[in-house]
This record gives C-alpha cells, structure tokens and sequence, in this order.
C-alpha cells in the first residue's frame, strides 16, 4: 500500500510544477512573507493572523477578502489534512522561504508530532553556485531533490522551533548566537538566511539595511527610465532575500525621502550623500512601528565591520 503523502511548498509555482509532474500526494501552499513585519510566535491562532492581517493591510494594502482567498484558505486546508503519514516540505534557500519553513516547522511540531515530516532541500542550485527556484529546475533536477529528502528527527524540529521563537522575540542578538555556534546540518541554508536577517537592521555606516543600501546604489549606478523598470532591475540582481515586486516597491516608497524622481528614477542630493556613506539616514528612517520578526528595528543596529548587530541602549 502506498503511503500518503502531503506537501507544503513556497509557492504556487513550485505546487503547479510538482503536479505538472504528477507528484503523488495532496498539497498545500504556504502563502505568507513572514520575513516581513511583525511576527507572533503561535503560528496559526487568532492573535497570529490579525497581528499578520493588520500588518499586511497598512504595508501593502491587502483586503481582508485577498488575505482570506489567499492566506487563509490554505491554512484552513493544512488544518483539516490530518491523514497522510507523511508531510514533505518544499521552501527554497533564500531568506524569505527559510522564514516561512521555521513557521511551518513549528505549527507542524505542535499540531502534526506524530507524523514523519520530510524537508526537499534545492542541492542543485547549490551546487551551480546560485539561487535556482524549484520551478526552473528540469525535471531530472527536481526528481533528485526528492529522492534525496531529508527526514526530520524531533530534535530537528525543536531546533527549528526554538530558532523561530528567537525571530520572534523582541531581542534578535540571541539569532546571532545560535546560527553561528549552534549550527544544525539539515537546515543548510539556515545560517546564510539569518546573517541576511541581521544584516536587514539598520547599518552602523549610513543608518540603511543591506537591501536599501543595494537598492540606493543600483540607483546611483544606472537610470532607470521608470519606478516598475527599477523594480525589475531589482528582482533581477539574485540574492538572498527572495524578495518579489511588491516588497521592493514597498522599500522604494520607504526610502523616497532620498529621490528626486522615480520617473525616471533619480537620487537626490540627500540620497546621493546617504549611498556615499557621507550622511547618515537613521533619523530621518527611523519608525517605531516597524519590525522585524519580534524585534522593533530601530531599536538595533549592524556594525559591518564586525559583522554583529548591536543594541542601541538610548533613543
């Protein structure tokens, strides 16, 4: 008899291409960008998805109808799948899907502990040295993947637990810790993702993070003729975040202070001063209401030339 199988992916393209390719199992798509906002540690209650719902309305203007249509429903199709033996998880290496695994992993610890979960791990785009989604793979390519899945043991899955509960606590100095000393050999691509999560505090240098700093100096080497032109560009320099158009336009609109014009796309003399590392834009930046995981993001900041995040202690 054959066992059953669920499986949860990134996205709706990894989902369309495993049943493409007539994967056996049912499946699920995690639709959320939990490396963006405010996070509470009790994956799937009712606290959880208003703190989410709440975030995603005021930053990217998502009604209440598309947050149900296209978050909740698949939760609510994760909640009543319940019979398969086997869970097998697809999230690809950057930080954005590492983000949502260490969720996933902890919703699945407290609610599916009695179920051998499985974690499909992208080797071939590690192995040509950059970041390939399931999706582009070739068939052969993506077949591999699966052969060589992971099982996950119950100390795996408290690890991953534990590393999401520090994402989400106020005080994020603890991930620098654990992902440098406490390593854990199924999670691959978890260390590289959390170095990207600190570095996405403000810089001790010019007071912007490792993305507004890349996107401030895309803007001063090239014009862009337009915003969406711009958003293009960025989504097309690979790197670790795997950040779409819409969180991209979000960080353009969070940094226009430093624009003269995004049509075409211009930095002002302000802006030019801050890429230049000759200003600083941390008060002019700074809001209370921003977060990253569980921590307030002004409230620390990252010193690249030790490459540590540190507390501010007086604001």
């Amino acid at each position: 008899m054959n066992t059953s199988i669920l499986h949860i992916t990134n996205g709706d393209c990894t989902t369309n291409y495993l049943k493409h390719m007539h994967i056996r199992g049912d499946f699920i798509t995690w639709r959320e960008m939990l490396c963006e906002g405010k996070s509470e540690v009790q994956v799937g209650t009712e606290m959880f998805w208003r703190s989410r719902f709440n975030f995603l309305k005021k930053s990217f203007n998502f009604s209440k109808r598309h947050f149900i249509n296209f978050t909740l429903k698949e939760y609510r199709k994760l909640c009543q799948e319940k019979a398969q033996e086997e869970i097998v998880l697809w999230f690809e290496n950057d930080l954005s899907s590492q983000i949502n695994m260490l969720a996933v992993l902890s919703w699945l610890k407290r609610h599916r502990n009695s179920h051998t979960i499985y974690l499909v791990t992208n080797k071939a785009s590690q192995m040509i040295g950059k970041h390939v989604p399931f999706s582009q793979l070739s068939e052969i390519q993506l077949k591999q993947n699966y052969t060589y899945k992971m099982s996950l043991s119950e100390d795996d899955m408290d690890y991953a637990d534990y590393v999401w509960q520090l994402y989400c606590s106020q005080d994020p100095l603890q991930l620098q810790h654990v992902h440098q000393y406490k390593p854990n050999n199924k999670f691959t691509n978890l260390t590289t993702a959390l170095s990207s999560h600190l570095q996405r505090f403000p810089s001790l240098e010019n007071g912007l993070n490792s993305v507004e700093n890349q996107l401030v100096t895309l803007a001063s080497e090239q014009i862009y003729t337009s915003k969406n032109a711009f958003v293009k560009a960025l989504i097309k320099k690979k790197n670790m975040y795997g950040f779409g158009d819409v969180q991209y336009t979000k960080k353009i609109d969070d940094l226009h202070a430093f624009f003269h014009s995004l049509s075409p796309v211009k930095l002002n003399d302000t802006g030019k001063n801050v890429q230049r590392k000759i200003a600083h834009a941390y008060a002019k930046l700074r809001n209370d209401d921003a977060f990253l995981g569980g921590a307030k993001k002004y409230n620390y900041i990252y010193d690249n030339s030790i490459e540590k995040l540190l507390q501010i202690t007086s604001l």
